[in-house]
């Protein structure tokens, strides 16, 4: 190897090394942390997956839709875009914090810039903490990753979906819709999302006392 340095023919390390350039510090996040271990999640609303789904529906021409999920519920939001910027999950939150049928305590994303700026901005506005994964770590959210894959097999693919995003979210409205009233879920032993959640809350209400 030394030879083939002395020849030109190998460049040596140092030389790669200066022609690479020094590696860029990771950015730093104002806001969103590493989940702590002595934090645990145990019930519907402890934390709110959300990731985002790529469709093609036509060729070249891609949709972005931001998915949330309560792994515990089996409860989703959802809400297709043009694309996925950290402005649109800043919106989109709020949309889950409407349509999450229970407040939402934490948050947990991958890396991706969409869930920067804006989006974590508009957590910490919300005082909720924002959880984001390690690198190449998608298992911590496989919750929200099985989710869209419902969304990508039990919808996308199965509907003659309109060109126009504002007519796609309607079509997105109403599986959304049917997912969380209607879908019987296997985890849930069959039930729905919202009749596990009836039952669990009929479960923890206080008996009423009989004047």
């Amino acid at each position: 190897m030394s030879e083939l340095i002395k020849r030109g023919r190998v460049p040596a390390v140092p030389a790669l090394l200066r022609k690479i350039g020094p590696r860029a510090a990771p950015k730093r996040r104002p806001y969103a942390v590493r989940k702590p271990k002595d934090v645990a999640f145990e019930k519907p609303g402890d934390v709110v997956q959300i990731d985002t789904l790529s469709i093609s529906i036509l060729p070249g021409q891609t949709i972005k839709q931001f998915t949330a999920y309560d792994p515990f519920a089996k409860w989703t939001v959802a809400k297709p875009y043009k694309r996925a910027t950290a402005k649109n999950a800043a919106e989109f939150l709020a949309r889950v914090r409407q349509q999450m049928p229970n407040p939402v305590r934490a948050v947990q994303i991958d890396g991706g810039s969409e869930f920067m700026a804006e989006f974590e901005r508009a957590c910490a506005d919300a005082k909720i903490p924002l959880y984001v994964l390690p690198p190449r770590s998608p298992k911590l959210n496989g919750a929200v990753e099985r989710c869209n894959g419902a969304w990508r097999y039990e919808f996308y693919a199965c509907s003659d979906l309109p060109l126009d995003i504002d007519k796609i979210a309607k079509r997105v409205d109403a599986f959304q819709h049917l997912y969380n009233n209607h879908r019987p879920h296997g985890a849930l032993a069959g039930m729905t999302p919202a009749k596990y959640l009836s039952i669990s809350r009929a479960k923890e209400a206080p008996p009423s006392h009989m004047s």
